[in-house]
């Protein structure tokens, strides 16, 4: 069978008409070809046919001897910079101006001043438990044993009671003696350390205001003290009224009546031996300022010490009265330790309360800061003393921030004068004055202002 007839018998098939017409007559033309139908509308099969085909005429009609046409594209290796393209966003223009003769003689840009550091650190390293340990010396590691002894005796004396009403109250007496004692001790390690004194941001005052905390717990110690006295009291007072048996019999004999005596031994020594050789309750003791017992020898004005000392001797001597009559005044001095230690307990709080709250209840309190304040207004060159704050901050620092209008026409000199007059009569009325060891330092800021300026 003919291969023409066979394509032509086939409608199915796709038709391609070649146009032999040359496009120019010059020698090496090529023959266009043109289709019908377009690839994209042939089926797979009749697609990959026609180009076959297409590229079979192409092969056959192409001169041999014509070369490859030339790549219309221009692919030359282009070199890049590789530094960085430096961008003038955010200079300051005219910047060589800065360093011309012009800027000297005008200083049109001057450079800032340099700042001093900061007076105060922002914090200063607390020690650890190891770092004062090693910074105690021989004197200091001596005053923390017997500060232990001195809570080992306040135990022996509380388990020595024999179910005296007096001497469990000593117990309780001996007990703060030692725990003022233990604060001695740490107020005097700490001050080893620079954290104690010197001032820092986060502690402005260092960390003696911690010594202040530790007496208001035990002044809160004192008052629980004392309520738990008066529950003992009262129980053993019940349980004696009508005929209901005591759980708790008191036995008085030679036994415990030579248990007694040694606990209030024991007692008298150890209050002797930490007032001489700790201070215990000496700065508790200037901040209560009991006046009444100023005259009395330097132990027994203090008024810790006096009360631990006479009730160690007046339950020492009890034994030696009748049964009936120690059963009586051993109810009488619990009582009266009860008492003393809620008063005792109720002065030393609200004054270690007023230095936490950043008052000031010092000397004559109110009536001390009143008098002062008249006396500064009294002065000629003063017209008018427009705010006054007084407070306290630990045992031994003080502040006062007076806001005073003066006269119109003061000069400098005038003033500076004036600024001391204020402050020496601040200190010397209100600190006890300057020279008297063992006094509180007063910290004195003035702001003078011309009367009726702001």
């Amino acid at each position: 069978m003919d291969s023409s007839n066979f394509y032509r018998s086939d409608p199915s098939l796709p038709e391609l008409v070649v146009d032999d017409t040359s496009a120019s007559h010059t020698e090496g033309s090529t023959k266009q070809y043109s289709s019908v139908l377009q690839p994209s509308m042939l089926s797979p099969d009749s697609a990959v046919l026609s180009k076959s085909t297409m590229a079979a005429d192409s092969a056959t009609q192409q001169p041999s001897g014509q070369s490859t046409p030339t790549n219309p594209f221009n692919f030359q290796t282009q070199v890049i910079s590789t530094s960085p393209v430096k961008s003038n966003i955010g200079q300051r223009r005219g910047h060589r101006y800065k360093h011309s003769s012009i800027s000297t003689q005008h200083q049109v840009f001057q450079e800032p001043p340099q700042r001093p550091p900061p007076v105060l650190p922002a914090s200063l390293p607390i020690p650890t438990v190891k770092e004062a340990w090693k910074s105690m010396n021989k004197d200091q590691k001596l005053r923390l044993y017997w500060s232990l002894s001195h809570l080992a005796i306040a135990v022996f004396i509380f388990f020595k009671s024999e179910g005296s009403l007096s001497a469990t109250a000593l117990s309780h007496l001996v007990f703060f003696d030692a725990g003022s004692a233990a604060v001695c001790v740490a107020v005097d390690v700490l001050g080893n350390f620079e954290v104690w004194r010197r001032s820092s941001i986060r502690h402005p005052f260092g960390l003696e205001r911690a010594e202040v905390l530790a007496g208001f717990a035990m002044s809160i110690f004192l008052l629980f003290g004392g309520f738990d006295l008066v529950s003992h009291n009262l129980k053993h007072l019940l349980e004696s009224v009508g005929h209901h048996e005591p759980h708790h019999e008191h036995v008085h004999g030679e036994g415990p009546a030579g248990s007694v005596d040694l606990a209030c031994a024991a007692a008298i020594l150890s209050t002797l031996a930490s007032a001489y050789g700790l201070k215990n309750h000496a700065r508790i003791a200037k901040v209560m300022r009991v006046s009444y017992l100023a005259s009395l020898p330097s132990i027994l004005s203090n008024p810790f010490h006096l009360l631990t000392l006479l009730f160690s001797t007046i339950v020492a001597l009890l034994p030696l009265f009748s049964i009936e009559l120690y059963t009586w005044l051993d109810r009488l001095i619990c009582a009266l330790i009860s008492l003393a230690m809620f008063g005792l307990g109720m002065r030393v709080a609200i004054a270690q309360g007023l230095m936490l709250l950043m008052s000031y209840g010092g000397t004559n309190g109110g009536a001390g800061v009143s008098s002062v304040i008249q006396d500064i207004e009294s002065e000629a060159s003063i017209a008018s003393v427009d705010e006054a704050q007084f407070w306290q901050v630990h045992y031994g620092l003080c502040m006062a921030n007076l806001k005073i209008s003066v006269q119109k026409g003061s000069d400098e000199v005038a003033l500076s004068r004036l600024r001391n007059r204020i402050t020496s009569l601040i200190q010397n009325r209100l600190g006890g004055g300057y020279g008297t060891g063992g006094n509180v330092k007063w910290e004195v800021s003035l702001q003078l202002n011309a009367d009726g300026s702001s």
